[in-house]
This record gives C-alpha cells, structure tokens and sequence, in this order.
C-alpha cells in the first residue's frame, strides 16, 4: 500500500480555528544509542502553498532525497528550526526531558511564536507538566504553546513531514561529523542507532563520551562491571586475610 501524501488539510482546519501560525514538530535520535536526540520544527501560516513536491516523513526517503529536500523546505516554511539535546544530557536529564528541552531550543530559535503546536504522536513530550495549567500562570519564563497530538502526523501533515526532514538531515550531519572522532562504530552510516556493526565495535572498544550511558545494555554493562570489580576485591581481602592469618599461626620453631 503506498502511503499516503502529506498536505496542508489539518493546518487549514485548525486555522479555521483561530491558530494562524502552525508549528509542525517532530523528533529524531530518541532511541539511538548515542548522539544526540534532535526536534525539527517548521512553522506555516495562512499564506503558505502546497509543500514542495516529494517532502514527507523523513524515514520514507534515502539520504539523497532528503538532503535535495532541505533548502526547498526552508525556502517553503514561514520560519523552521532545529534543537538538539546531548547524550550527555539524555544521561542526566532522561529522554522525555530532552525531548521537551531539544524542541523548547528549537522553538527559541525561530523568529515567530507559534499559536499551536502539532507534535506527531499521541503524547505530549513538549508541556512541562510542572508549567502545565494553573502553574504556568505563576511562572515568569518563557511559555510554550499549546500543543495537539496527532499520531502519524509526520504522514499527514505537511508541517510535520517537513520538519522532520530538516530534523533527521541535521543530526545526521552531526553524526558523521562524529564519525571522524569516533571511527570505530560505523555513525556514519548507522547514525548511532543500534546494528550488528555498531554493536560488535561496543564489545571490542566500549562505549565512548558520545554514548548514552544510561541506557539499559550500557547500565547492564556498568552494573555487570562494578560486580566483578567487587567480587575481585572481596577475593583479594579473603586472600589477604588468609595470609596473614596463615602468618600469625605459624610454629615458632619455624620462625627460627
């Protein structure tokens, strides 16, 4: 079955609504095992024409066609942006934290503020829910707008099909960049997502700075470690103790 096209159909309803400046947004990166997690977001108000033809999510299109993609994206958009979170912070912060912190840096970048947001999916990953409702009114920080969920919005909204192009060409340019420190793992083709290739090179070197360390395989690995490590520290106390003890109770004639 071939998918669907997306178009601009659910922006025009929900201007029809009263929300004249559309964000479309959309994540790439979340379940890679290293690098970063990166949100696109592309913005569309009433005067925006139809999409540029073959824009669409971004996982329907080999490389070539998404970067030939990118500028007619940006020449299209009324505004566009990307935000990224580290794995370093993905290790502090958790991935639904730098989901929302990746797509609040995007949105700091654009030269618009968005009536509404469309975030593909069917969970709202932008909304600080310590902002949400009653509590933002007592926060003096910059708000976010509000936010419709819509699942597989990346196939039906042109918005959201297009950031995610932008989203995904970015963080793999970033990764190949990467690829260049880190040559062991193959990012520049597996863009740091788990493959037997990206996989076998975590056995034979570990994983790097680049990595997400608090994921479940590296945190088995670090608990796996910290075992083995006790363990051999335990045995080398016991031995110790052992010669010691074995010391203390040797015969005096032997000491002699």
């Amino acid at each position: 079955m071939t998918p669907r096209k997306p178009s601009l159909r659910v922006e025009r309803s929900l201007q029809r609504e009263g929300y004249a400046l559309l964000a479309g947004m959309d994540e790439v990166g979340r379940g890679a095992l290293a690098g970063p997690v990166s949100v696109g977001v592309v913005v569309v108000d009433e005067t925006t024409r139809t999409v540029p033809q073959g824009v669409r999510d971004s996982k329907l299109l080999s490389p070539q066609a998404r970067e030939r993609m990118v500028p007619k994206v940006r020449r299209w958009a009324r505004a566009y942006a990307v935000g990224h979170a580290s794995a370093a912070e993905i290790d502090e912060l958790g991935i639904m934290a730098c989901l929302r912190l990746a797509g609040t840096r995007a949105l700091a970048r654009l030269d618009v503020v968005p009536d509404l947001v469309i975030l593909d999916g069917n969970h709202d990953w932008l909304t600080d829910p310590a902002r949400a409702g009653l509590l933002a009114l007592a926060d003096d920080g910059p708000s976010t707008p509000p936010v419709r969920t819509m699942i597989k919005a990346d196939m039906r909204c042109s918005s959201v099909a297009a950031a995610s192009v932008l989203a995904k060409v970015e963080r793999d340019g970033m990764l190949v960049e990467l690829a260049q420190e880190h040559p062991h793992y193959g990012w520049a083709g597996n863009k740091g997502y788990s493959c037997k290739e990206h996989l076998e090179a975590l056995d034979v070197h570990g994983p790097c700075v680049q990595h997400r360390r608090s994921w479940r395989r590296f945190a088995a690995a670090q608990v796996e470690a910290e075992a083995v490590a006790g363990a051999e520290e335990v045995e080398g106390r016991v031995r110790t103790g052992a010669t010691r003890a074995g010391a203390a109770s040797t015969p005096m004639e032997e000491l002699v």
